[in-house]
């Protein structure tokens, strides 16, 4: 229990670290809120793919991180924000209502998910399919994938 929190507080430490250094409204600040999100969810699916045994508090956890990054995600992306980022659809400041619309749909998900958290491997799989939908469909939407 004692490695869990640790690994807890350094990851933790690391995020507001990165935070730190990276501009609201940047690529590398976009970046680092997408690592956080990406992050989670790897930690989900090392549970729902049997890598990892289920462990009640790191789907919490993961779940709290998602919600917190999809809320805080749309921020990024305000006025005086790097328009010429190459990994964001030009189309995204014009839909900027539906571009806040998936993030909140990503946010209320994994906030209802906590609410009743997946008890086991195979529910984390059905959520984590679930919630990567919602991510998809805003990366389809307004992300350029580079090579």
């Amino acid at each position: 229990m004692k490695w869990k929190m640790i690994s807890a507080a350094a990851l933790f430490a690391g995020v507001a670290l990165c935070s730190a250094f990276a501009a609201e409204g940047t690529h590398d600040s976009r970046i680092a809120i997408m690592k956080k999100v990406g992050g989670a969810a790897g930690a989900l699916a090392g549970i729902a793919k049997g890598e990892k045994p289920y462990d009640a508090e790191v789907v919490k956890a993961s779940l709290s991180t998602i919600a917190e990054m999809a809320k805080a995600f749309p921020a990024q992306f305000g006025a005086g924000s790097d328009m010429k980022d190459p990994e964001v659809n030009p189309k995204l400041w014009t839909n900027m209502d539906d571009f806040k619309a998936k993030a909140a749909k990503l946010q209320t998900d994994a906030e209802t998910a906590m609410a009743a958290p997946p008890a086991d491997p195979a529910a984390v799989g059905a959520l984590l399919k679930s919630l990567g939908a919602d991510c998809g469909a805003c990366h389809q939407a307004y992300r350029i994938k580079k090579d």
